[in-house]
This record gives structure tokens, sequence and C-alpha cells, in this order.
């Protein structure tokens, strides 16, 4: 018998989606001897420590134990920390990011807001004295030297702790040295705002002033005796922060770095190494243009390196752009329809694959992942899959060879390639060197207990990417009400062939549903056109949710007179238009964090996809919940819809969920409302995770009219 302490969902929300323990966050040293790594001592454990792995002999040892530097101490956090682990989705204690210099010899660290390093090779970890709260500390290439960011200063300290000093100071209270501004962390992937020279005697520093964003108060009603937080927030059609970029010398001097900063606001991305000058990616406000530009580190001045432009808009990848060691561009291109990558002026793969990220550039070829693109053979990969490749002049050759979802990180000839596959639970670490596996680095997350009944195929006549989940004890014969799981949006791929991905849709069917999880139009991985089939009208992905269901119908035991959808955030917005939309489809709907209105969401994401609220307004009110086209569904039949959202989320506000209620009180459309309350975009608390689950499996089969009972 199952009890409550060991069931899914509660062992789903103390593992922390059973990713506690697994190893993660590698990097290789240059000459290959070592691989660093982060990792908590259990399944259970939120805490990481910094590990190394003697790549020679295979053998594991800690580098710096949190628990034991804190000295038994309560871990605390900062405002700014905190902020900076919801843009990255960072549910972990302990030591959740690192630094090294280039030859990983030295590791820094924050913890709790203090500064750390520790000698990798002799496994040693101390404190340096610093005014924290310490955000970001990275060592200088030479080990010599750690810069941070502390109270809006970018602060520098000998590795010795000696020396310690601020290299900028904010003029107000409004301005941040040496951190990346929301919108460049939540959307662009660029968590950093400093940068080492290869030399290490100077820093390129984004100077952030959110002075022109307007300020939204996130407050507690749980705790009416707290202060609202007051937090600057972007929303589309609004003043972004002024984000300037400066040289700063570790001897006080300082030179600004000069581009046309009017056109091209956004800095998306900073690349600096021994290949080249200082190489930054600028976008235009719209994202159709953007500007590759080397940088003379002595005057500030710019040249133009290679420009792009797209009528629609251009997306940024991990890893690039860079420079290969001979100082050619390397980036990611969309080209001739497909996603290539491209070194000088060259593409060097084409419609075969559809490159996703850079992931390593020698002089003999470059590392990437990449999944099938539209032309690739009948049969190279399959639904889901996503693979690591060698490419050069002479062609591409697939490093990862099992089916399933792939990584890599490389360095000195030595590759540390992380996959995931259906037939196995959590991920597996093998560190190659050239060809030949050497080591495997230990997991020790914990075993979920149970496998997925999982079918990836393609539905419609789009072909959309889809899972299809069946109770494990189910016939296969007997019809199934249904359960639409999707994400169905940009950056968020659902139907991917690795195992832990379908948990939670198999606990679903378990509880007697057939679960349906479609990757339509928008969501990444076939090609440039497929992505950017959303422009200016995100309904399109309701549009593919509905074709792939009625085709899988054929073919699976799907009872179509019973449909319920469920999603979160882009997914929560669909899963809200579903059952407004369409009502014939859809019969119950839970809308969790849904972005219910797009002009309350972010510029650089929402802006991508439905332009300038003032120049498009009838994008936004068409792809709206709160508008008169979010409601223009018929007044009959009602559908229920649960509504769910986290009252401290500062991404998705709770605005959305409260103007969604009123305007559906207003239609005298009946619904429920679930405030989480001190819960953000993310839900790490065990229990609201735990419960979440089981009162959404309630409230389906309530308005399913099924029999109640939990598995």
């Amino acid at each position: 018998m199952t009890t409550r302490s060991d069931s899914f969902p509660r062992r789903h929300a103390r593992t922390q989606r059973f990713t506690l323990g697994a190893p993660r966050a590698f990097t290789v040293a240059p000459d290959g001897a070592r691989v660093v790594f982060l990792r908590s001592s259990s399944g259970t454990d939120r805490a990481s420590s910094l590990w190394v792995l003697d790549v020679p002999g295979g053998g594991e040892r800690v580098a710096a134990d949190p628990r034991a530097l804190l000295e038994g101490d309560h871990e605390e956090l900062s405002a700014e920390e905190r902020a900076r682990r919801e843009r990255s989705r960072e549910g972990g204690a302990g030591i959740v990011g690192y630094a090294t210099d280039a030859g990983v010899e030295l590791a820094s660290f924050a913890l709790s807001g203090r500064l750390f390093t520790a000698e990798l090779r002799a496994g040693t970890a101390r404190e340096l004295p610093a005014p924290g709260p310490v955000i970001d500390p990275r060592p200088s290439p030479d080990g010599r030297f750690v810069a941070y960011a502390a109270r809006g200063a970018l602060r520098v300290v000998g590795a010795e702790g000696e020396g310690g000093r601020a290299l900028a100071e904010p003029e107000s209270e409004n301005v941040t040295y040496g951190l990346a501004e929301f919108v460049a962390a939540e959307e662009m992937g660029r968590s950093r705002g400093f940068w080492w020279s290869p030399e290490s005697d100077r820093l390129l520093v984004a100077r952030v002033d959110d002075t022109p964003v307007r300020r939204w108060w996130i407050s507690d009603p749980a705790h009416p005796e707290r202060d609202p937080q007051r937090v600057p927030y972007p929303a589309a059609g609004t003043d972004n922060a002024d984000v300037r970029l400066f040289v700063i010398g570790l001897d006080g001097s300082r030179t600004e770095v000069v581009w046309d900063w009017a056109r091209y606001p956004y800095l998306a991305h900073v690349h600096w190494s021994e290949a080249g000058a200082p190489l930054l990616l600028v976008q235009a406000r719209d994202q159709r243009s953007q500007l590759y530009l080397a940088v003379d580190p002595n005057t500030g001045a710019t040249r133009l390196v290679h420009a792009d432009e797209d009528p629609v808009w251009l997306d940024l990848f991990p890893g690039v752009p860079c420079w290969s060691p001979s100082g050619q561009l390397v980036r990611i291109a969309d080209e001739g329809g497909a996603r290539v990558l491209a070194v000088g002026e060259r593409p060097l793969t084409g419609p075969q694959l559809h490159v996703r990220a850079v992931l390593d550039v020698t002089a003999e070829d470059v590392l990437v992942s990449a999944s099938a693109g539209e032309e690739a053979p009948e049969g190279a990969t399959e639904v889901g899959e996503v693979h690591v490749y060698r490419v050069n002049e002479l062609g591409m050759e697939r490093l990862s060879r099992e089916p399933g979802v792939h990584s890599a990180v490389r360095a000195g000839g030595v590759t540390v390639l992380v996959s995931a596959a259906l037939d196995r639970p959590g991920t597996q670490v093998r560190v190659l060197r050239g060809d030949q596996p050497t080591a495997t680095i230990t997991s020790y997350a914990e075993d979920p207990g149970m496998s997925p009944r999982v079918r990836l195929t393609e539905g419609g006549a789009r072909r959309i990417p889809c899972a299809v989940l069946l109770p494990r004890d189910h016939d296969g014969e007997t019809p199934l009400p249904v359960l639409m799981d999707p994400y169905g949006g940009p950056h968020g791929p659902r139907v991917i062939a690795a195992h832990n991905a379908h948990l939670t849709s198999q606990w679903f069917a378990d509880q007697g549903f057939a679960v349906v999880v479609a990757d339509g139009r928008g969501t990444p991985g076939r090609s440039p056109a497929w992505e950017k089939a959303v422009h200016g009208d995100f309904t399109v992905s309701l549009d593919d949710q509905v074709e792939a269901l009625q085709d899988l119908a054929k073919t699976f035991p799907l009872d179509l007179g019973r449909v319920a959808v469920r999603g979160w955030s882009f997914g929560g917005w669909l899963a809200g238009l579903a059952v407004l939309r369409r009502p014939d489809v859809f019969h119950a709907g839970i809308a969790g964090a849904p972005v219910t209105d797009w002009r309350l969401y972010d510029t650089h994401y929402t802006e991508r996809y439905l332009g300038d609220p003032a120049a498009r307004p009838e994008a936004y009110a068409h792809s709206s919940l709160v508008t008169d086209d979010g409601l223009s569904a018929p007044a009959e039949p009602h559908r229920p819809l649960m509504i769910v959202h986290g009252l401290a989320d500062d991404n998705v506000v709770v605005a959305h969920a409260l103007r969604l209620s009123s305007a559906l009180l207003a239609a005298g459309r009946p619904h429920e409302v679930l405030p989480l309350s001190g819960v953000t975009h993310m839900t790490p608390q065990e229990q609201v995770a735990e419960n979440l689950l089981l009162l959404q499996v309630d409230f389906l089969k309530r308005s399913l009219g099924l029999a109640q009972s939990h598995k």
C-alpha cells in the first residue's frame, strides 16, 4: 500500500522532479585532467557541493562542501540572489553556480551571500573577505583575482584575499554594475553582467540603469504586515532599462564601449577570448536586425563584423557568437529555410540538421547540439531526439549514438556527454577521451519507481510531434478520457525522448486518462518556419492542439467526449484559450500561472512574437484571454476552468489571473481560482507542489464526471 509520504506527488516534489543528486554544471580543464561539477549528496538533498573528477584515475572528490563552509549556519539569500535564481529557475541550495579560471585550477562561488574559493587540485576551500551580499563571483583567467557584484557595485579582490576594492560603484539606487537586467536574464539567456579580458587586466562591465522602467508592486496578501516589494518590470510597449558597456581596468581606467545604442538597445551576448577582440551581439528592439561588433578595448570603438536581418524575428542561441581559434566568426543562422551553423561566411550545415546550440569550438571542428531538420534522411532520428555532432568543412559526425536527448561539454580532448533516454530514468554522464569512454560520473538521483508508457509519434497533416501516455494497467482498447498536457509555445519543447520528462504526465495517465502532449507550431526543434508560424498570432498553437488530438483519436483509445487540458505559464494561457474558444472540443481546463493579457508580459519576449502593442493592438487583443476577442466563444456551454497562480510571481504576475477572473465573472462564466501564497513562477515548496497535483486531479475528475481516487 502506497502511503501519502511515499506517493509519487510527494516524491516528485521532495526530489525536485527527481533532479536532486544528479551531477550538473560541468567544466573540463584545458589539459583534460579534471572535470568539475555540482552534485548534492542524495536524491532528496537540495544543497549541492562542488566536486572534481580526476580523469586519469576516474576518482571523484569533494572540493567544497557548503555545510562545512557555513559551519552549520542557515543559508541566507539576498533579494538580488533570490531574483537571480528565479530567472534561472534554480530551486536548489548550497553551491548552485560557480566559475573557474582559465586553467580550471581555481573556482569561486557565493554561499549565503559570502565569497568562497576552492583550489581544485588540492580540494581545499576557504572564504575571502568581501562586503556582501556577493553575487556571481568569477576568477580572472590567470587566477590572481576574483571579481563579483555586491550592492550594485562591481568589486575585485585578490585570490589570497588581499586588495579588495570597488571598480565601479552605482551612481544611484537604480543603477547596478556587473549584473544582467531582467529581460537579459529572463529572455536572452544572458545571466552575466561582466567579462574578464584574457590578459586578466581589465573587464567588460554592463551598467544597468532601471530608472526608465515602470515600477510594479509584488505583495504577499497572506502577510499584510509585510511591505510590498517594488520591482522594475518592462512590460510590452514600455521602456526598458538603459544598458551600457564599459571597459574597466584594474588600474581604475574606464572607457565606454560605443555603438548605435538607440537603434540596437539590446545587449544580447558578449564573448571575450584569446582568439580575437571582444565580440558583442546587439539587437534592435523589434529583433528583426542585429549586429555582431568587435570592440577595441583601448578606445571603446566598435567595428561591424556581420549583420543579420529577418522579416519576422532573429533568435538567440547558446554558445554564439564566438570566435574560432583562427579568428573566424561562429554563429547560428536561419538561411535557406534551415537553421545552420556558419563559420566565417560559410554555412557548414544545411537542412538535414536543425542546429540548437554551439557547445565547443576548436581548430579541428565545432561541437553542436541539433535535431533532425526538414530534409533529414528517413529514420535519421526519431521524434523528440537531440544529438551531439562534430561539424567541420569536411562534413559532420554524430557523437551521441543511442536514441535520446544529449548534450556535451568539451575541452582538452575530453568530452562530458550527458544523455537521457526513454528507457532509462534520469541522465547518464559519461566522460570520453576522444571517442573512448574513460569514466562515468555517478548520479545520486532517486529512481522514480515508474516507467512512462509513452509513445512518441506525429499527429495531423502538419506532422505535429506528440507524446501519448496510457495508464500502465490499461488494456490498450477501452476508450479513455483525454488530458491534453501541453506547454505549446516558444522555448519549451515537451515531446522529448527522455524518461523523466514524462513522469508527471504518466502519473496523470495512471489516474485514468489518456494523456496527450503536442508540440505544435511555435515550439522549437523542427525548422525556422515552424517556430515563426506564431508571429502575430499565438492562437495557432491552439489549432495544432486540436488537430493533433483529432488525428490521434484515429489510432489511440481517446474518448473525444471527455477532453480536458492543463498547462503552466504559456501552457496555462493555452489551457484557458482552449476552454474559452473551443468548448466544442475541450470540456475542462486548468490554467496555471497563465499569461492572460500579453500587454502585461515583458518586452523582449512579447514584442518578438506580437510586435509593438501600440502598432499592433489587434495582435494583442486576438491572443488575449481578457479582451472581447478572448471571451469570444459562445456563451454556452460553460466549461469548468481552474485558475492557479502564485501570489509572489514576479514573472507572470498575479494580475494576469485576477484580470481573467474579473473578465469571466463579468461575462457570467463560472470558474475557480486557487491562489498560492508565497509561491513564485516556480513551485519549489514540497507540500505546495504535491497538493497542487492532487487538487488538479480532483478538479479534472469532478469536471469530467469521473470517480474520485488517487494512485
